[in-house]
């Protein structure tokens, strides 16, 4: 994994985004179309509306997924995760086709539904980030690293639940719900390239833990240690607590 250490979280956002959006036009320019899933935390914000602003990308030509959705919340509540990727990105740059996971569904037909969607072709692209807890999408831990299922519903720990108030989405945790949708562990190593950006104090020790301790379930975003094409974008705040010498 390719680490990059930035001064602050916008020159973070800037470059992580520069390097995708050349990412992307590489594989539009040599395919007929290209297949992205978004994560769509608050840590994300700046990376996307950024990415929307560059030029020479032909979004008519890009499929687009995103990493999860609570269960049970209305697509108009501030927190759905299909309202900020419509609002906050595709209404932007107007993706050919978009993949919305239903929240309000079955849980599990929903899981079938999007992830027989997401299994017809490679994920060429994923933007993702880190949670405080270490999850990657919403697998928290200990994570299911064996499952083959590209979607999966989970539970979402306390961690996750207080962190979902910290960045401003529910006023209290016991407002988070308790399930989600999640694309799962083995769907994100299969993207061909994974862009993770994790920007922020609240996440220094999770980076460290990732980076330093053993790849585990326990410390979900850790496997992206095991990806060969990841690259993981840091301020100053969250790559704080690093040791020097930290190479991936």
């Amino acid at each position: 994994m390719k680490i990059y250490r930035l001064g602050n979280s916008m020159e973070l956002a800037v470059t992580a985004a520069g390097h995708a959006a050349a990412h992307l036009r590489i594989t539009l320019a040599t395919q007929s179309h290209a297949r992205i899933v978004m994560a769509t935390g608050e840590s994300q914000l700046a990376f996307l509306a950024t990415l929307a602003t560059l030029p020479a990308i032909d979004w008519s030509r890009v499929t687009l997924f995103h990493l999860d959705e609570y269960v049970g919340l209305p697509a108009g509540h501030p927190a759905s995760f299909r309202r900020y990727v419509k609002e906050r990105f595709a209404d932007l740059v107007h993706p050919g086709r978009i993949v919305l996971i239903d929240g309000e569904a079955d849980p599990q037909e929903e899981c079938r539904r999007v992830g027989d969607l997401i299994a017809e072709e490679p994920l060429d692209l994923a933007f993702v980030g880190i949670g405080e807890n270490g999850h990657l999408a919403f697998n928290d831990p200990p994570a299911d690293f064996g499952t083959r299922d590209p979607y999966i519903v989970v539970s979402l720990d306390q961690a996750c639940r207080t962190q979902q108030v910290h960045e401003g989405w529910f006023s209290q945790p016991s407002e988070v719900p308790a399930l989600a949708i999640s694309l799962s562990i083995s769907q994100l190593m299969s993207a061909r390239r994974i862009f993770c950006m994790v920007p922020g104090r609240r996440k220094a020790a999770a980076v460290r833990a990732c980076l330093e301790e053993d790849v585990s379930p326990l410390r979900p975003a850790s496997i992206l240690r095991h990806h060969p094409n990841a690259s993981l974008y840091l301020d100053q705040e969250s790559s704080a607590l690093l040791s020097c010498g930290t190479h991936v």
